[in-house]
Protein backbone atom coordinates (compact mmCIF):
# COMPACT_ATOMS: atom_id res chain seq x y z
CA UNK A 1 0.00 0.00 0.00
CA UNK A 2 1.08 3.60 -0.64
CA UNK A 3 0.95 6.95 1.08
CA UNK A 4 -1.06 9.54 -0.87
CA UNK A 5 -1.10 13.28 -0.28
CA UNK A 6 -4.28 14.74 -1.77
CA UNK A 7 -4.73 18.37 -2.71
CA UNK A 8 -6.68 20.44 -5.24
CA UNK A 9 -6.29 23.71 -7.15
CA UNK A 10 -9.21 25.95 -6.26
CA UNK A 11 -8.01 28.86 -4.10
CA UNK A 12 -10.89 31.07 -2.97
CA UNK A 13 -8.52 33.96 -2.28
CA UNK A 14 -7.51 33.98 -5.94
CA UNK A 15 -11.14 34.37 -7.02
CA UNK A 16 -11.98 37.77 -5.47
CA UNK A 17 -15.70 37.60 -6.22
CA UNK A 18 -16.08 34.29 -4.39
CA UNK A 19 -13.69 35.24 -1.59
CA UNK A 20 -15.59 38.45 -0.91
CA UNK A 21 -18.90 36.59 -0.91
CA UNK A 22 -17.59 34.71 2.12
CA UNK A 23 -19.22 31.33 1.52
CA UNK A 24 -16.38 28.87 0.81
CA UNK A 25 -17.05 25.14 0.60
CA UNK A 26 -14.58 22.31 1.30
CA UNK A 27 -13.31 20.27 -1.70
CA UNK A 28 -15.96 17.56 -1.77
CA UNK A 29 -14.72 15.68 -4.84
CA UNK A 30 -11.20 15.58 -3.37
CA UNK A 31 -12.28 13.94 -0.12
CA UNK A 32 -14.46 11.48 -2.04
CA UNK A 33 -11.36 10.24 -3.85
CA UNK A 34 -9.32 10.22 -0.63
CA UNK A 35 -12.01 8.19 1.11
CA UNK A 36 -12.11 5.65 -1.71
CA UNK A 37 -8.35 5.18 -1.71
CA UNK A 38 -8.34 4.83 2.08
CA UNK A 39 -10.99 2.12 1.79
CA UNK A 40 -8.54 0.18 -0.39
CA UNK A 41 -5.92 0.28 2.35
CA UNK A 42 -3.81 3.26 1.28
CA UNK A 43 -2.70 5.90 3.78
CA UNK A 44 -4.11 9.31 2.87
CA UNK A 45 -3.53 12.91 3.93
CA UNK A 46 -4.97 16.20 2.70
CA UNK A 47 -3.44 19.58 1.91
CA UNK A 48 -6.57 21.71 1.53
CA UNK A 49 -5.65 24.89 -0.35
CA UNK A 50 -9.21 26.29 -0.38
CA UNK A 51 -8.41 29.11 2.05
CA UNK A 52 -4.67 29.36 1.32
CA UNK A 53 -3.02 32.35 -0.36
CA UNK A 54 -0.92 30.26 -2.75
CA UNK A 55 0.60 26.82 -3.26
CA UNK A 56 3.91 27.34 -1.43
CA UNK A 57 2.61 25.41 1.58
CA UNK A 58 2.97 22.18 -0.35
CA UNK A 59 6.62 22.06 0.74
CA UNK A 60 5.74 21.88 4.43
CA UNK A 61 3.17 19.19 3.79
CA UNK A 62 5.63 17.11 1.81
CA UNK A 63 8.23 17.29 4.52
CA UNK A 64 5.64 16.33 7.13
CA UNK A 65 3.96 13.51 5.17
CA UNK A 66 6.71 12.20 2.82
CA UNK A 67 4.11 10.69 0.46
CA UNK A 68 4.68 8.34 -2.45
CA UNK A 69 2.14 10.22 -4.58
CA UNK A 70 0.78 13.74 -4.85
CA UNK A 71 -2.80 13.60 -6.12
CA UNK A 72 -4.08 17.03 -7.20
CA UNK A 73 -7.76 16.15 -7.41
CA UNK A 74 -10.20 18.99 -7.99
CA UNK A 75 -13.76 19.09 -6.70
CA UNK A 76 -15.88 18.14 -9.69
CA UNK A 77 -19.04 19.13 -7.81
CA UNK A 78 -17.92 22.78 -7.68
CA UNK A 79 -19.09 24.55 -10.85
CA UNK A 80 -16.23 27.04 -10.46
CA UNK A 81 -13.65 24.34 -11.21
CA UNK A 82 -15.49 23.54 -14.45
CA UNK A 83 -14.67 27.07 -15.65
CA UNK A 84 -10.93 26.30 -15.83
CA UNK A 85 -9.87 29.65 -14.36
CA UNK A 86 -6.29 30.59 -15.23
CA UNK A 87 -5.47 31.71 -11.66
CA UNK A 88 -6.10 28.15 -10.50
CA UNK A 89 -4.28 26.50 -13.40
CA UNK A 90 -1.17 28.58 -12.67
CA UNK A 91 -1.19 27.58 -9.00
CA UNK A 92 -1.58 23.95 -9.96
CA UNK A 93 1.46 24.21 -12.22
CA UNK A 94 3.42 25.80 -9.38
CA UNK A 95 2.40 22.97 -7.05
CA UNK A 96 3.64 20.48 -9.63
CA UNK A 97 6.91 22.40 -9.94
CA UNK A 98 7.47 22.45 -6.17
CA UNK A 99 6.80 18.73 -5.98
CA UNK A 100 9.29 17.88 -8.72
CA UNK A 101 12.16 18.54 -6.33
CA UNK A 102 11.15 15.44 -4.34
CA UNK A 103 12.65 12.57 -6.31
CA UNK A 104 10.56 9.47 -6.81
CA UNK A 105 7.21 11.11 -6.06
CA UNK A 106 4.61 10.59 -8.78
CA UNK A 107 2.17 13.45 -9.54
CA UNK A 108 -1.38 12.59 -10.61
CA UNK A 109 -3.88 15.30 -11.60
CA UNK A 110 -7.66 15.15 -11.97
CA UNK A 111 -9.83 18.13 -12.91
CA UNK A 112 -12.10 19.54 -15.59
CA UNK A 113 -9.25 21.66 -16.90
CA UNK A 114 -6.71 18.84 -16.98
CA UNK A 115 -9.26 16.56 -18.68
CA UNK A 116 -9.73 19.18 -21.39
CA UNK A 117 -6.05 20.17 -21.59
CA UNK A 118 -4.07 17.12 -20.46
CA UNK A 119 -1.11 18.06 -22.70
CA UNK A 120 -0.60 21.31 -20.76
CA UNK A 121 -0.51 19.45 -17.44
CA UNK A 122 1.82 16.74 -18.68
CA UNK A 123 4.11 19.46 -20.07
CA UNK A 124 4.02 21.18 -16.67
CA UNK A 125 5.38 18.00 -15.08
CA UNK A 126 2.38 15.88 -14.11
CA UNK A 127 3.08 12.17 -14.56
CA UNK A 128 -0.53 11.09 -15.14
CA UNK A 129 -3.79 12.93 -15.84
CA UNK A 130 -7.07 11.25 -14.94
CA UNK A 131 -9.68 11.85 -17.62
CA UNK A 132 -13.22 12.34 -16.32
CA UNK A 133 -14.51 10.66 -13.16
CA UNK A 134 -11.34 9.68 -11.37
CA UNK A 135 -11.71 7.32 -8.40
CA UNK A 136 -11.47 3.99 -10.25
CA UNK A 137 -8.80 5.22 -12.66
CA UNK A 138 -6.76 6.54 -9.73
CA UNK A 139 -6.92 3.20 -7.92
CA UNK A 140 -5.91 1.22 -11.00
CA UNK A 141 -3.15 3.69 -11.88
CA UNK A 142 -1.50 3.43 -8.47
CA UNK A 143 -1.90 -0.34 -8.45
CA UNK A 144 -0.21 -0.57 -11.86
CA UNK A 145 2.62 1.76 -10.85
CA UNK A 146 3.24 -0.13 -7.61
CA UNK A 147 3.41 -3.44 -9.49
CA UNK A 148 5.38 -2.08 -12.42
CA UNK A 149 2.56 -2.97 -14.81
CA UNK A 150 1.86 -1.35 -18.17
CA UNK A 151 -0.26 1.83 -17.91
CA UNK A 152 -1.67 1.21 -21.39
CA UNK A 153 -4.24 -1.11 -19.82
CA UNK A 154 -5.63 1.51 -17.40
CA UNK A 155 -8.80 3.18 -18.69
CA UNK A 156 -9.31 6.92 -18.36
CA UNK A 157 -5.76 8.29 -18.16
CA UNK A 158 -3.26 10.30 -20.21
CA UNK A 159 0.50 10.00 -19.70
CA UNK A 160 3.85 10.22 -21.46
CA UNK A 161 5.51 7.09 -22.81
CA UNK A 162 8.84 7.25 -24.60
CA UNK A 163 8.39 10.99 -25.05
CA UNK A 164 4.94 10.69 -26.61
CA UNK A 165 1.57 11.54 -25.03
CA UNK A 166 -0.61 8.45 -24.70
CA UNK A 167 -4.37 8.79 -24.19
CA UNK A 168 -6.20 5.64 -23.12
CA UNK A 169 -9.88 4.95 -23.75
CA UNK A 170 -12.30 6.69 -21.39
CA UNK A 171 -13.75 4.79 -18.46
CA UNK A 172 -17.53 4.42 -18.04
CA UNK A 173 -18.90 6.44 -15.12
CA UNK A 174 -19.73 4.74 -11.84
CA UNK A 175 -23.38 3.72 -11.83
CA UNK A 176 -23.73 2.33 -8.29
CA UNK A 177 -22.76 5.36 -6.23
CA UNK A 178 -23.63 3.61 -2.98
CA UNK A 179 -20.61 1.36 -3.61
CA UNK A 180 -18.39 4.35 -2.81
CA UNK A 181 -17.61 5.17 0.83
CA UNK A 182 -18.86 8.48 2.18
CA UNK A 183 -16.44 11.41 1.72
CA UNK A 184 -13.52 11.64 4.16
CA UNK A 185 -14.92 14.64 6.03
CA UNK A 186 -12.59 13.87 8.93
CA UNK A 187 -9.70 15.20 6.81
CA UNK A 188 -11.26 18.69 6.68
CA UNK A 189 -10.39 21.36 9.24
CA UNK A 190 -13.87 22.84 9.33
CA UNK A 191 -13.33 25.73 11.78
CA UNK A 192 -11.61 28.12 9.29
CA UNK A 193 -14.50 27.58 6.88
CA UNK A 194 -17.03 28.34 9.60
CA UNK A 195 -15.11 31.45 10.58
CA UNK A 196 -15.10 32.80 7.02
CA UNK A 197 -18.88 32.41 6.83
CA UNK A 198 -19.30 34.03 10.26
CA UNK A 199 -17.12 37.04 9.30
CA UNK A 200 -19.49 37.78 6.43
CA UNK A 201 -22.64 37.40 8.52
CA UNK A 202 -23.78 34.09 6.99
CA UNK A 203 -25.16 30.98 8.64
CA UNK A 204 -22.63 28.25 7.92
CA UNK A 205 -23.60 25.63 5.33
CA UNK A 206 -21.86 22.54 4.02
CA UNK A 207 -21.88 20.96 0.55
CA UNK A 208 -23.40 17.52 -0.09
CA UNK A 209 -23.79 15.65 -3.39
CA UNK A 210 -26.66 13.22 -3.91
CA UNK A 211 -26.03 12.56 -7.63
CA UNK A 212 -23.44 12.70 -10.39
CA UNK A 213 -24.07 13.98 -13.89
CA UNK A 214 -26.91 15.64 -15.78
CA UNK A 215 -29.02 14.11 -18.58
CA UNK A 216 -29.94 17.44 -20.20
CA UNK A 217 -28.06 18.83 -23.18
CA UNK A 218 -27.88 22.63 -23.00
CA UNK A 219 -25.35 23.30 -25.74
CA UNK A 220 -23.13 25.63 -23.68
CA UNK A 221 -22.84 23.39 -20.59
CA UNK A 222 -19.65 21.31 -20.27
CA UNK A 223 -19.61 17.93 -18.51
CA UNK A 224 -15.99 16.76 -18.62
CA UNK A 225 -16.15 14.81 -15.35
CA UNK A 226 -19.50 13.01 -15.08
CA UNK A 227 -20.91 13.41 -18.59
CA UNK A 228 -24.58 13.09 -19.55
CA UNK A 229 -25.25 10.05 -17.39
CA UNK A 230 -27.29 10.71 -14.25
CA UNK A 231 -26.79 8.43 -11.25
CA UNK A 232 -28.11 8.81 -7.71
CA UNK A 233 -27.06 7.79 -4.24
CA UNK A 234 -29.82 6.29 -2.14
CA UNK A 235 -31.63 8.63 0.27
CA UNK A 236 -30.48 6.39 3.12
CA UNK A 237 -26.78 6.82 2.28
CA UNK A 238 -27.15 10.58 1.80
CA UNK A 239 -28.87 10.93 5.17
CA UNK A 240 -26.15 8.82 6.78
CA UNK A 241 -23.63 11.42 5.62
CA UNK A 242 -25.82 14.36 6.68
CA UNK A 243 -26.26 12.83 10.13
CA UNK A 244 -22.47 12.58 10.51
CA UNK A 245 -22.06 16.21 9.44
CA UNK A 246 -24.76 17.29 11.87
CA UNK A 247 -23.18 15.44 14.81
CA UNK A 248 -19.56 16.31 14.07
CA UNK A 249 -19.72 19.77 12.45
CA UNK A 250 -22.90 21.01 14.14
CA UNK A 251 -24.37 22.03 10.80
CA UNK A 252 -28.02 22.01 9.73
CA UNK A 253 -27.82 24.03 6.52
CA UNK A 254 -26.78 22.31 3.30
CA UNK A 255 -25.95 23.17 -0.30
CA UNK A 256 -27.03 20.18 -2.38
CA UNK A 257 -24.45 20.73 -5.10
CA UNK A 258 -25.95 18.40 -7.71
CA UNK A 259 -26.45 19.76 -11.23
CA UNK A 260 -30.06 18.54 -10.91
CA UNK A 261 -31.45 17.56 -7.52
CA UNK A 262 -34.09 14.87 -6.99
CA UNK A 263 -34.68 13.92 -10.62
CA UNK A 264 -35.07 10.19 -9.95
CA UNK A 265 -38.77 9.29 -9.44
CA UNK A 266 -39.84 9.11 -5.76
CA UNK A 267 -36.33 10.00 -4.54
CA UNK A 268 -37.46 13.20 -2.84
CA UNK A 269 -40.38 11.46 -1.17
CA UNK A 270 -38.07 8.74 0.21
CA UNK A 271 -35.62 11.40 1.35
CA UNK A 272 -38.40 13.23 3.22
CA UNK A 273 -39.58 10.02 4.88
CA UNK A 274 -36.06 8.91 5.93
CA UNK A 275 -35.39 12.30 7.54
CA UNK A 276 -38.67 12.09 9.41
CA UNK A 277 -37.96 8.54 10.59
CA UNK A 278 -34.69 9.54 12.30
CA UNK A 279 -36.02 12.90 13.51
CA UNK A 280 -33.41 14.98 11.67
CA UNK A 281 -34.36 18.54 10.67
CA UNK A 282 -32.30 20.31 8.00
CA UNK A 283 -32.48 23.25 5.61
CA UNK A 284 -31.07 22.99 2.12
CA UNK A 285 -30.85 24.71 -1.24
CA UNK A 286 -30.65 23.10 -4.67
CA UNK A 287 -30.20 23.69 -8.40
CA UNK A 288 -32.97 22.62 -10.74
CA UNK A 289 -34.86 23.40 -13.94
CA UNK A 290 -38.12 25.29 -14.30
CA UNK A 291 -39.82 22.41 -16.08
CA UNK A 292 -39.04 20.03 -13.20
CA UNK A 293 -40.60 22.31 -10.60
CA UNK A 294 -44.20 22.32 -11.73
CA UNK A 295 -45.47 19.25 -9.87
CA UNK A 296 -46.99 20.44 -6.61
CA UNK A 297 -46.66 17.07 -4.85
CA UNK A 298 -42.90 17.03 -5.56
CA UNK A 299 -42.54 20.58 -4.26
CA UNK A 300 -44.50 19.66 -1.13
CA UNK A 301 -42.09 16.77 -0.52
CA UNK A 302 -39.11 19.08 -1.07
CA UNK A 303 -40.50 21.66 1.37
CA UNK A 304 -41.32 18.99 3.96
CA UNK A 305 -37.73 17.72 3.81
CA UNK A 306 -36.25 21.20 4.37
CA UNK A 307 -35.93 22.94 1.00
CA UNK A 308 -35.63 26.71 1.44
CA UNK A 309 -34.05 27.93 -1.81
CA UNK A 310 -33.90 26.86 -5.47
CA UNK A 311 -31.49 28.17 -8.09
CA UNK A 312 -33.11 27.91 -11.52
CA UNK A 313 -31.21 28.15 -14.80
CA UNK A 314 -33.58 30.74 -16.23
CA UNK A 315 -30.80 32.10 -18.48
CA UNK A 316 -32.87 34.42 -20.71
CA UNK A 317 -36.23 36.13 -21.07
CA UNK A 318 -36.13 35.53 -24.81
CA UNK A 319 -37.61 32.24 -26.00
CA UNK A 320 -35.49 32.54 -29.13
CA UNK A 321 -32.31 32.51 -27.04
CA UNK A 322 -33.54 29.62 -24.86
CA UNK A 323 -34.27 27.61 -27.98
CA UNK A 324 -30.89 28.47 -29.49
CA UNK A 325 -29.26 27.19 -26.28
CA UNK A 326 -31.19 23.88 -26.53
CA UNK A 327 -32.37 24.69 -23.04
CA UNK A 328 -35.66 22.80 -23.34
CA UNK A 329 -37.60 25.17 -21.07
CA UNK A 330 -40.13 27.92 -21.74
CA UNK A 331 -40.77 31.37 -20.32
CA UNK A 332 -44.15 30.16 -19.09
CA UNK A 333 -42.48 27.34 -17.12
CA UNK A 334 -40.04 29.79 -15.56
CA UNK A 335 -42.87 32.08 -14.47
CA UNK A 336 -45.17 29.33 -13.17
CA UNK A 337 -42.47 27.47 -11.26
CA UNK A 338 -41.36 30.74 -9.63
CA UNK A 339 -44.90 31.54 -8.54
CA UNK A 340 -45.52 28.01 -7.21
CA UNK A 341 -42.29 27.84 -5.24
CA UNK A 342 -42.67 31.30 -3.72
CA UNK A 343 -46.26 30.48 -2.77
CA UNK A 344 -44.88 27.47 -0.86
CA UNK A 345 -42.43 29.70 0.99
CA UNK A 346 -39.35 28.70 -1.04
CA UNK A 347 -36.85 31.34 -2.14
CA UNK A 348 -36.21 31.34 -5.90
CA UNK A 349 -32.99 32.51 -7.52
CA UNK A 350 -32.22 32.84 -11.23
CA UNK A 351 -29.04 32.19 -13.12
CA UNK A 352 -29.07 34.71 -16.00
CA UNK A 353 -26.74 34.49 -18.98
CA UNK A 354 -26.15 37.31 -21.45
CA UNK A 355 -24.05 37.39 -24.59
CA UNK A 356 -25.17 34.19 -26.25
CA UNK A 357 -24.63 34.08 -30.00
CA UNK A 358 -27.05 36.27 -31.91
CA UNK A 359 -28.42 38.07 -28.85
CA UNK A 360 -30.10 41.37 -29.78
CA UNK A 361 -31.03 44.42 -27.72
CA UNK A 362 -34.61 43.16 -27.85
CA UNK A 363 -33.50 39.85 -26.28
CA UNK A 364 -31.66 41.73 -23.54
CA UNK A 365 -34.70 43.88 -22.85
CA UNK A 366 -36.95 40.82 -22.67
CA UNK A 367 -34.67 39.29 -20.03
CA UNK A 368 -34.79 42.46 -17.94
CA UNK A 369 -38.57 42.56 -18.24
CA UNK A 370 -38.89 38.89 -17.26
CA UNK A 371 -36.72 39.48 -14.21
CA UNK A 372 -38.65 42.52 -13.02
CA UNK A 373 -42.00 40.87 -13.69
CA UNK A 374 -41.27 37.49 -12.06
CA UNK A 375 -39.14 38.98 -9.26
CA UNK A 376 -37.17 36.01 -7.93
CA UNK A 377 -35.45 36.44 -4.57
CA UNK A 378 -31.90 36.48 -5.89
CA UNK A 379 -29.94 36.47 -9.14
CA UNK A 380 -26.58 35.45 -10.53
CA UNK A 381 -25.57 37.24 -13.73
CA UNK A 382 -22.89 36.12 -16.15
CA UNK A 383 -21.97 36.24 -19.82
CA UNK A 384 -21.71 33.25 -22.14
CA UNK A 385 -18.48 31.35 -21.55
CA UNK A 386 -17.19 28.82 -24.14
CA UNK A 387 -16.11 25.54 -22.53
CA UNK A 388 -14.37 22.72 -24.42
CA UNK A 389 -16.52 19.79 -25.41
CA UNK A 390 -19.67 21.82 -26.03
CA UNK A 391 -21.40 22.67 -29.34
CA UNK A 392 -21.22 26.33 -28.31
CA UNK A 393 -17.44 26.10 -27.94
CA UNK A 394 -17.11 24.49 -31.35
CA UNK A 395 -18.94 27.44 -32.92
CA UNK A 396 -16.57 30.07 -31.47
CA UNK A 397 -13.26 28.27 -30.85
CA UNK A 398 -11.60 29.87 -33.88
CA UNK A 399 -11.92 33.22 -32.08
CA UNK A 400 -10.28 32.05 -28.82
CA UNK A 401 -6.63 32.35 -29.81
CA UNK A 402 -5.87 35.33 -27.57
CA UNK A 403 -7.98 34.39 -24.55
CA UNK A 404 -9.76 31.08 -23.93
CA UNK A 405 -10.29 31.17 -20.16
CA UNK A 406 -11.25 33.70 -17.52
CA UNK A 407 -8.68 34.65 -14.92
CA UNK A 408 -11.30 34.41 -12.15
CA UNK A 409 -15.07 34.10 -11.99
CA UNK A 410 -15.58 37.89 -12.08
CA UNK A 411 -13.60 38.29 -15.30
CA UNK A 412 -16.77 38.46 -17.46
CA UNK A 413 -14.71 38.74 -20.64
CA UNK A 414 -16.64 38.04 -23.83
CA UNK A 415 -14.05 35.96 -25.66
CA UNK A 416 -15.76 35.82 -29.05
CA UNK A 417 -17.32 38.28 -31.47
CA UNK A 418 -20.92 39.12 -30.65
CA UNK A 419 -23.54 41.77 -31.22
CA UNK A 420 -22.20 43.95 -28.40
CA UNK A 421 -18.79 44.60 -26.88
CA UNK A 422 -17.41 43.97 -23.41
CA UNK A 423 -18.20 47.48 -22.14
CA UNK A 424 -21.85 46.87 -22.98
CA UNK A 425 -22.03 43.66 -20.93
CA UNK A 426 -20.10 45.13 -18.01
CA UNK A 427 -22.58 48.03 -17.89
CA UNK A 428 -25.50 45.60 -18.28
CA UNK A 429 -24.25 43.53 -15.34
CA UNK A 430 -24.27 46.60 -13.07
CA UNK A 431 -27.59 47.84 -14.45
CA UNK A 432 -29.37 44.50 -13.85
CA UNK A 433 -28.27 44.30 -10.23
CA UNK A 434 -29.11 47.94 -9.57
CA UNK A 435 -32.64 47.71 -11.00
CA UNK A 436 -33.36 44.36 -9.40
CA UNK A 437 -32.25 45.46 -5.93
CA UNK A 438 -34.12 48.75 -6.33
CA UNK A 439 -37.36 46.98 -7.08
CA UNK A 440 -36.78 44.54 -4.21
CA UNK A 441 -36.49 47.48 -1.84
CA UNK A 442 -39.59 49.13 -3.32
CA UNK A 443 -37.64 52.10 -4.67
CA UNK A 444 -38.15 51.31 -8.35
CA UNK A 445 -41.40 52.71 -9.70
CA UNK A 446 -42.73 51.38 -12.97
CA UNK A 447 -42.73 54.80 -14.62
CA UNK A 448 -39.14 55.39 -13.56
CA UNK A 449 -37.92 52.32 -15.42
CA UNK A 450 -36.06 52.96 -18.69
CA UNK A 451 -34.88 50.38 -21.26
CA UNK A 452 -31.25 49.35 -20.80
CA UNK A 453 -30.24 50.41 -24.31
CA UNK A 454 -31.22 54.00 -23.52
CA UNK A 455 -29.41 53.87 -20.19
CA UNK A 456 -26.31 52.47 -21.93
CA UNK A 457 -26.28 55.19 -24.60
CA UNK A 458 -26.61 57.84 -21.89
CA UNK A 459 -23.68 56.31 -19.96
CA UNK A 460 -21.48 56.11 -23.06
CA UNK A 461 -22.29 59.69 -24.02
CA UNK A 462 -21.46 60.88 -20.52
CA UNK A 463 -18.22 58.87 -20.57
CA UNK A 464 -17.27 60.36 -23.93
CA UNK A 465 -17.98 63.90 -22.71
CA UNK A 466 -15.88 63.38 -19.59
CA UNK A 467 -13.04 61.91 -21.65
CA UNK A 468 -12.95 64.96 -23.89
CA UNK A 469 -13.90 67.58 -21.33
Amino acid sequence: MSKLLFSHSYYYRLDPKQWNTGMPYPPLGTIYAASYMRSLGHEVALYDVGLEKNSIGINDHFQAELPDYLVIYDDGFNYLTKMCLTNMREQCFKMIKYTKQYKGVKIIVSSSDSTDHYEKYLSAGADIVLLGEGELSLAETISALNKGDDLNNVLGIAFRQNGEVKVNSRRPVIRELDDLPNPAWDLIDIDPYKEKWRQHGHDFAINVATTRGCPYKCNWCAKPIYGNRYNSRSPKRVIEEIKWLSENFNVRKLWMCDDIFGLKPNWVQEFRDELKNIGLTIQYKIQSRADLLLKEDNIDALVASGLYEVWIGAESGSQNILDAMDKGTTLDQIKKSTELLQRKGVRVAYFLQFGYLGETKEDVQKTIEMLLENMPDDIGVSVSYPLPGTPFYDKVKSQLSQKANWKDSDDLALMFQNTFNQKYYKALHRFIHKKFRSKQSGLLKKLAYIPFIIYYKMKMKLHSNLSHG
